[in-house]
């Protein structure tokens, strides 16, 4: 088969996949409407709109969403526009939930968003905001890995092939001299695809020495008795990358681009208050959690997946351009067109209003 037919099918692969949002992204391809939110007495709608539909992941990266939500500040922007959600299990159903009309805007991670743009040729969305950074870890069994040298030959998870970590380990060990086939993930390194639901399980049991993933899956294997060998942020400049974007349907922005300015207006003040009170803001979060999942978190996982979390309006859009890099180095993706990816237009004109500076696109905005 050529190489270029192969990995063309690698990426029609990928792209059906359910990739994480870095973060921690679940599987599945099912969403579910969190109902009705409260509008205030008197408040005007915006564009007309009856409701504006905002997608997010149940995962602390997504802790924007979360908080806008249970604190109800995306409502009280979008005045009497309804604020809806639907909270999504895997990046491609939440995009095929933006292609189709379903939701508006949405909390996604940097694969899908990549995969997303790049297979509609550029045409179904942009990406108007950042979320969060960090938040992803090698996790090991210490018994049997004592120090970074001592991966080689062990077996290591991440969440999916062609995910953000599985494509953030492969590069990493390519840079230790490593040699491993992406596709069958053999080689100096054995990398095992697993669900995050099961990784700990798998932890626990022995089948995997360690795992790079992302919070609360980091954590949770931490509270198993593992030990971070390794911080993804350390890798990168400043320690910050990407792990969660805000995008929004190409026509929706055109339309109603006031709708979109008051989601984003809502997004900062969430990532403001975050920042200010960070204690408050994990209760929160874990709030949202429970109501969404039926589950909270407990403490022991809660506090350290949290503390590794940054909460920033900057897409770090650098970072998503050395990600999509990556991934076309391991063979996983052919080489994009980012260009046009971004349109920070609105983003920029909210932050100046709160006396904050402009973010960079790093070259990829809309021209």
């Amino acid at each position: 088969m050529p190489a270029t037919t192969a990995l063309r099918r690698t990426l029609a692969v990928i792209a059906a996949l359910p990739l994480l949002t870095l973060a921690a992204c679940g599987y599945g391809s099912q969403a579910k409407d969190d109902g009705a939110a409260k509008v205030a007495a008197g408040a005007k709608k915006i564009d007309g709109l009856d409701s504006v539909r905002i997608g997010y992941f149940g995962n602390l990266t997504h802790g924007t969403a979360l908080v806008g939500n249970n604190k109800g500040l995306f409502q009280k922007e979008l005045g009497a526009t309804e604020a809806k959600y639907a909270v999504f299990n895997a990046g491609p159903s939440e995009i095929e939930a933006l292609n189709s009309g379903s939701i508006d805007i949405g909390f996604i991670g940097p694969s899908p968003a990549i995969n997303g743009y790049t297979k509609s040729g550029g045409k179904n969305l942009r990406i108007i905001g950042g979320s969060a950074s960090g938040g992803v870890k090698l996790v090991v069994n210490p018994d049997k890995v004592k120090s970074l040298e001592d991966v080689e030959g062990k077996r290591i998870a991440t969440p999916q092939l062609g995910n953000t970590q599985d494509v953030a380990f492969l590069n990493w060990a390519a840079e230790q001299g490593w040699k491993v086939d992406a596709q069958s993930g053999k080689g100096d390194v054995t990398v095992v695809r697993s669900d995050n639901k099961v990784t700990p399980d798998a932890f626990k049991a022995g089948s995997v020495d360690g795992a790079w993933v992302p919070e609360p899956t980091a954590s949770k294997l931490v509270a198993q008795g593992g030990k971070v060998l390794l911080d993804e942020a350390s890798l990168w400049p400043d320690e910050k990358f990407v792990i969660t974007n805000i995008i929004v349907r190409q026509e929706f922005l055109e339309e109603h681009p006031k709708a979109v300015e008051a989601v984003l207006k809502a997004s900062v003040e969430a990532n403001r208050w975050i920042n200010a009170n960070p204690d408050e803001a994990k209760t929160a979060a874990n709030e949202q959690l429970e109501k969404d999942s039926g589950k909270a978190l407990p403490a022991e996982v809660l506090d350290p997946a949290w503390e590794s979390i940054e909460f920033t309006d900057d897409p770090l859009a650098a970072t998503l351009d050395a990600q999509a890099e990556h991934a076309v180095k391991a063979g996983l993706l052919d080489q994009p067109d980012l260009d046009g990816i971004y349109d920070l237009t609105l983003l920029d004109k909210v932050l100046k209003a709160a006396g904050e500076p402009a973010v960079d696109d790093a070259g990829l905005g809309v021209k």
